[in-house]
C-alpha cells in the first residue's frame, strides 16, 4: 500500500507542470477573448490592458496580437516592437513582417518598411502583397525599372486583379512600353469598364 502511495505521489508531482500549462493557456484564451470584445468596441487601450495580464516574452501569438492592437491604437513605436519580438521567436512568420509594415509605414520608415518586404520574398518569391506593395512603392518614387519586376510577378498569378492590372499598366506607360500598357489599360477597363484611370492612360497612347 505504501508503495502504491509513492506511485500515486511522484504521478501527481509529475504531472504539477502540465496543469499548471494548462491553468495558463486557460488564463491566455480568456485574455485573448476579453482582448477581441474590447477590440469589437474600440477599446484598443483596454484590449492591450488584458493581454498583458499574461504577457509572456517568448509567446509569439501575444507578441503578435499585441503588435496589431497597439497599432490600432496609435502607439505605432510599441506596435512595430512587439511585432519584431514575434519575428524573433519565428523567422519564417510572413505573418508578422506583414504586421511590422504597418506602424513602420505610419512612422514613415519606408526603407525598413522596404526591408521586410524584400524579406519576404527571400521566403515567399511570389507573395501577392509584398510584390504589390514593393511596386507601388517603387513606382510612386519613379523607380519604374524596379516596380516593374514586382508588378509583373502579380500580374501573371493574378492576371484579372485590377490594382495590379491598372498599376502595372501605368509603370509600362511610363517606361515607354505602350504596346503592353494599352493591353492592360484595356484589360483593367473589363474589370471596370467605366474606370476613368484606364481611359486616361488609354488617352495618352498615340
Amino acid at each position: 500500500m505504501d508503495a502504491l502511495k509513492k506511485l500515486i505521489i511522484l504521478a501527481f508531482v509529475m504531472l504539477m507542470p502540465w496543469l499548471n500549462i494548462s491553468a495558463q493557456d486557460s488564463k491566455t484564451a480568456a485574455a485573448f477573448r476579453k482582448s477581441y470584445i474590447h477590440e469589437t468596441a474600440g477599446e484598443y487601450a483596454k484590449a492591450v490592458e488584458s493581454l498583458k495580464q499574461v504577457y509572456d516574452e517568448n509567446n509569439y501569438y501575444v507578441n503578435l496580437r499585441l503588435g496589431w492592437l497597439n497599432y490600432m491604437g496609435g502607439a505605432f513605436t510599441e506596435s512595430a516592437a512587439f511585432y519584431q519580438k514575434a519575428i524573433r521567436l519565428m523567422p519564417l512568420s510572413i505573418e508578422a513582417r506583414l504586421g511590422l509594415v504597418l506602424p513602420l509605414s505610419a512612422l514613415g520608415n519606408w526603407e525598413q518598411v522596404i526591408a521586410q518586404y524584400s524579406e519576404i520574398l527571400k521566403y515567399d518569391p511570389g507573395n501577392s502583397t509584398a510584390n504589390y506593395r514593393l511596386g507601388a512603392i517603387y513606382y510612386n518614387r519613379s523607380e519604374y525599372q524596379k516596380a516593374y519586376k514586382h508588378l509583373e510577378t502579380v500580374v501573371n498569378h493574378y492576371p484579372f486583379d485590377y490594382d495590379a492590372l491598372i498599376l502595372f499598366a501605368w509603370n509600362n506607360l511610363k517606361m515607354g512600353k505602350l504596346q503592353e500598357a494599352k493591353v492592360l489599360f484595356n484589360n483593367a477597363l473589363l474589370y471596370k469598364p467605366d474606370d476613368e484611370s484606364a481611359k486616361e492612360g488609354l488617352g495618352l497612347i498615340k
